[in-house]
């Protein structure tokens, strides 16, 4: 073993979900390491943080762990395994620069640690380089148990902990061979748990236990539950002793505040949560308010948007947006990948709903491209049909990349998202015709990316069919921001290896006019077109 840092891991176990469920011991440790990390899929919804919240301190560092892939499919080489591995050892690095430096590192865990827990595959890389400890936590299992007022297992029984992920025949026969069973990993599992229950025999004497301990749990017989209504932390449990006990189950649909009993017992009426006496009262409803931050400079942003951010309990948004927004205490802040704008979306939604008041952060202007379409999307589902939603303008690229140069946009203009990742390219080169034919300047957006790079090239080719090669072009980068570039070129001489996703690029009409000035070139469209 090599030499031991000053840096210490600690594996906080913070139990099923309830905050008040986290031992003494983990909640001292969270508020005194100088880094808490914790993990979340790439929508940024963390369930640990969630859990920690009350027990972090103003100034800690966090280090949240995004996980690449979780159900959906993934173009790694190396497949799912290959992608989760790569991240596993991404993330030990990036704990393993604080532990170094001899900061003590949180890492949170849901439940336990060493329990279903994505803690032991940090603690594989990183306790034989820097000393490691384990805080033990309360499990889904122990708090589904409790949820159901009845016990798992007594005498000689045993308890089978059981994987939902199994194949349905393997878990059938481990039903039928144990006394009780745990089966955990739900989700969209579901319908082979409840295939393998029933092909077991033990269907009529298994539980459903959601977001146990939770203000969300719900307990239902197993048989009523609906395939396409279990989330991920959900729990099936068969008791080893018939229960001597009512078993209270509570809400056959998603939210409601009915109960359903159990085959041959009595509802007594659903226990009120550990939390309800505790916990602050929200307000009756929330607000989202979609705000545009403008391209870079913070001059840009409006005072409307900068109100807006001061009230907001919450924010929500893209990691390098909401990295612009300086942190205030309290407010918390819910980032994550850029490509989850539906998952945003709805996360912001069920924030509000739940009375918080959430400021979704765009860049530029959030109705250009931007945040404000997906969360008025998502916002006409019922559920979020009563939440508010504001959308606060701010400045867009395409009008701050203009006047650097000028007016090149000072006549009709269109703007144009290059990426085909939401449309199919064959549509974004009949608009581009479409804009091109009509001798129209054009703002593209999004023109190119680490991933994407052949776009530009082909819309310059189709640009080409309808304006001439010596038509300005100027391209903008990082306008308002510390790397800013200004440059004007031509069509026909226009190197698309030199167009990244900052980039944006303004096409010129046949009236765009480029000339050199003492100051630099300068660029605008005539307001008067022929002869008119």
């Amino acid at each position: 073993m090599s030499e031991i840092s000053t840096g210490k891991l600690w594996g906080i176990g913070l139990g099923p979900g309830d905050p008040e469920l986290v031992t003494v011991k983990a909640a001292r440790l969270i508020t005194a390491a100088d880094v808490v990390a914790f993990h979340s899929a790439r929508h940024g919804r963390s369930i640990s943080r969630g859990i920690a919240a009350p027990y972090l301190r103003e100034g800690q560092i966090e280090e949240h762990l995004v996980y690449p892939v979780t159900t959906e499919t993934t173009d790694h080489p190396g497949g799912y395994q290959g992608a989760i591995d790569e991240f596993y050892e991404q993330a030990a690095a990036r704990l393993a620069v604080h532990l170094a430096a001899g900061r003590s590192v949180a890492l949170l865990a849901a439940g336990d640690p060493l329990f279903y827990s994505s803690y032991m595959h940090m603690h594989r890389r990183l306790a034989d380089r820097f000393e490691a400890e384990i805080v033990p936590g309360i499990t889904s299992v122990s708090a589904a148990s409790a949820a159901l007022g009845t016990p798992l297992v007594e005498g000689e029984q045993v308890l089978t902990v059981l994987p939902g992920t199994m194949p349905v025949e393997q878990l059938t026969e481990r039903l039928r061979t144990t006394d009780a069973a745990a089966i955990m990993k739900l989700g969209r599992t579901y319908p082979g748990v409840r295939q393998a229950l029933s092909d077991s025999g033990r269907l009529a004497d298994a539980y459903y236990v959601e977001r146990a301990s939770s203000t969300r749990q719900r307990v239902l017989t197993a048989a009523e539950v609906d395939d396409a209504d279990v989330p991920y932390f959900a729990i099936t449990i068969v008791p080893g002793p018939a229960p001597t006990t009512p078993i209270v189950t509570t809400g056959a649909g998603s939210g409601s505040s009915g109960t359903a009993a159990a085959p041959g017992r009595p509802v007594e009426g659903t226990a009120p949560s550990s939390r309800a006496a505790t916990e602050p009262a929200t307000p009756e409803r929330g607000e989202v308010v979609v705000v545009g931050l403008g391209p870079g400079d913070t001059d840009w942003t409006t005072p409307e948007v900068t109100a807006a951010l001061a009230e907001a309990t919450d924010l929500v948004g893209y990691t390098t947006y909401i990295d612009r927004v300086p942190e205030r205490a309290g407010q918390r802040r819910h980032a994550s990948d850029n490509k989850v704008e539906s998952e945003r979306a709805a996360m912001a939604l069920d924030l509000a709903r739940r009375g918080a008041r959430v400021a979704v952060i765009s860049s530029g202007d959030p109705g250009v491209f931007a945040m404000a379409a997906a969360v008025l999307e998502v916002s006409a589902e019922p559920q979020f049909k009563d939440v508010p939603v504001r959308v606060l303008p701010g400045l867009t690229a395409a009008n701050a990349v203009a006047s650097r140069v000028g007016a090149p946009l000072g006549h009709d203009y269109a703007m144009i998202s290059l990426s085909d990742r939401l449309k199919p390219w064959d549509v974004v080169a009949r608009r581009l015709a479409a804009v091109a034919a009509a001798d129209m300047a054009i703002a593209i957006y999004n023109p190119a990316s680490s991933q994407r790079r052949w776009q530009v090239g082909a819309m310059r080719e189709v640009l080409l069919e309808h304006r001439d090669p010596e038509t300005p072009v100027v391209l903008g980068r990082d306008v308002g921001g510390p790397t800013e570039t200004v440059r004007v070129t031509t069509l026909g001489e226009l190197d698309p290896e030199q167009v990244d996703m900052r980039t944006l690029l303004i096409i010129g009409a046949s009236t765009t006019t480029a000339f050199d000035t003492p100051e630099g070139t300068r660029v605008f469209t005539a307001r008067r077109y022929g002869t008119d």
